[in-house]
């Protein structure tokens, strides 16, 4: 059975699929005729559209994509080319070590586990992809505050020693049960990408452990600065 949609999204996402390359710019009447909308609709759902970022409206009335979009084509694309090179990676760490392996980036205040391959071990650290975590704790955290924060900000003690070491470990901080062992991944141009984390429960993710996690972690991001390429 067919899923039912929202219509107002849909409305609105019509008129976005109205450009194209050729068209990159349009007038309300021509919107009107290619989405079969009413102008009076268009009109309501621009204003929503333009403060998002998703349309702009130009001189002379016309329309035309709005920055929004190049920012989440931009995502789309890397993601895209992070995939395919990090999930071999992960699938070789959690061989490796036989623990979880994990990918995140920062999202403002938060961290996203991007990509993740999970512990064969019926006990592990399990999370999902697309999951929302605290960036205050957790050992991809700190990598994340330490490597990919901008340009002249101020770190405390714990950051500045996970710069100094080039990793960081956690023991329980998030989740009781819970270690972790994390460092930076960068592409070709040395441009910072996300953390790459091995974690595993705290009684069974021992110190022999974590370090032969962080032997592992710094070999897949030295293979993978040779293949990503180079972005901003």
């Amino acid at each position: 059975m067919p899923r039912k949609g929202v219509d107002a999204v849909e409305r609105a996402l019509s008129i976005l699929g109205a450009f194209t390359a050729d068209d990159s710019e349009l007038t309300l009447a021509q919107l009107a005729a290619r989405t079969g909308l009413y102008k009076s609709t268009i009109l309501r759902l621009a204003v929503s559209l333009e403060k998002f970022g998703f349309l702009v409206r130009g001189e002379q009335a016309l329309y035309r994509l709005g920055p929004a979009l190049w920012r989440l084509g931009s995502i789309y694309r890397n993601n895209l080319d992070l995939g395919a090179a990090i999930r071999p990676e992960l699938r070789r760490l959690v061989e490796a070590t036989g623990e979880t392996a994990s990918f995140y980036v920062r999202d403002k205040d938060a961290r996203i586990c991007l990509f993740r391959h999970n512990s064969l071990h019926a006990a592990r650290h399990h999370l999902d992809e697309g999951a929302h975590l605290s960036m205050t704790t957790g050992a991809s955290a700190h990598v994340l505050l330490a490597f990919g924060s901008s340009k002249g900000a101020k770190f405390g003690p714990k950051t500045r020693t996970v710069r100094d070491l080039g990793y960081a470990i956690s023991l329980g901080e998030r989740d009781p049960d819970v270690a972790a062992v994390a460092v930076p991944v960068f592409d070709g141009a040395t441009h910072f990408k996300g953390a790459l984390s091995i974690s595993g429960l705290i009684n069974r993710f021992g110190d022999k452990q974590r370090q032969t996690a962080l032997k592992e972690l710094s070999a897949s991001a030295k293979r993978l600065a040779t293949v990503l390429p180079a972005g901003e």
